[in-house]
């Protein structure tokens, strides 16, 4: 990636953020917060506490667009596989093991999942767990690990790729690079000033994560994405 070009993005969202009376996304920071306040797999009842951890006020359309449910099919696994569930999320939140292959293997479990329910339910519709894009298994790392991971989204990536004029271009998804490129992003945010005032401003800490986290980088993605050639 170009510093020449980081430096321009970063200058232009800057100036767009201070524009803002109010943030469009900031559901986002919404969300973090209420999984980081709820989030709790051996709670009695894991599918309210599912449903409570992945939520806001304002949108459903980070789990849940015109033919993609992923939330609902976790939900589904929730009811009738709560301990295989537990485990697979215990997995794939595991900082110490490899990211590709906890998500390989998150990957699997659903696939599993889904085949053990459509075997106990024939008369069902469901014939997907949507997962298989890692848009949902970004979300749930970017949940868990703010700091560390962010929302994913592919078609971002790419844009911010190509503008930034970086090497070797993302020909498919690949969640653990986009992390990777998200924590590099971030640490020139943190040294822009007008960026941090205008989350400040931007974010309620009674309804908002304000902790460390990537969100603003992959913000400074979906920035680029739609307003930057």
């Amino acid at each position: 990636m170009q510093l020449l070009k980081i430096n321009e993005a970063l200058n232009a969202y800057a100036q767009w953020l201070n524009g803002l009376k109010d943030h469009p996304e900031a559901y986002w920071w919404e969300t973090v917060q209420g999984f980081q306040a709820n989030w709790n797999p051996e709670a009695a009842d894991p599918v309210t506490m599912f449903e409570r951890a992945i939520d806001n006020s304002v949108t459903r359309r980070p789990w849940q667009t015109e033919n993609w449910y992923p939330k609902r099919m976790m939900t589904l696994f929730w009811q009738t596989e709560p301990q295989t569930v537990r485990w697979m999320f215990e997995d794939l939140f595991n900082e110490t093991k490899d990211p590709e292959a906890r998500i390989g293997r998150f990957l699997f479990g659903c696939d599993t999942l889904l085949a053990d329910y459509r075997r106990a339910h024939p008369t069902k519709i469901e014939n997907n767990h949507y997962h298989d894009d890692y848009r949902m298994i970004g979300l749930y790392l970017a949940l868990r690990y703010p700091e560390a991971y962010a929302p994913y989204d592919f078609e971002a990536f790419q844009h911010t790729m190509a503008y930034l004029n970086a090497r070797d271009q993302p020909r498919q998804n690949d969640l653990p690079r986009y992390n990777k490129v998200m924590r590099t992003l971030q640490t020139f945010i943190d040294k822009e000033p007008l960026v941090a005032s205008a989350f400040t401003r931007l974010l309620n800490t009674r309804v908002h994560y304000t902790g460390k986290s990537v969100l603003p980088a992959a913000d400074l993605c979906r920035f680029i994405h739609h307003n930057l050639a």
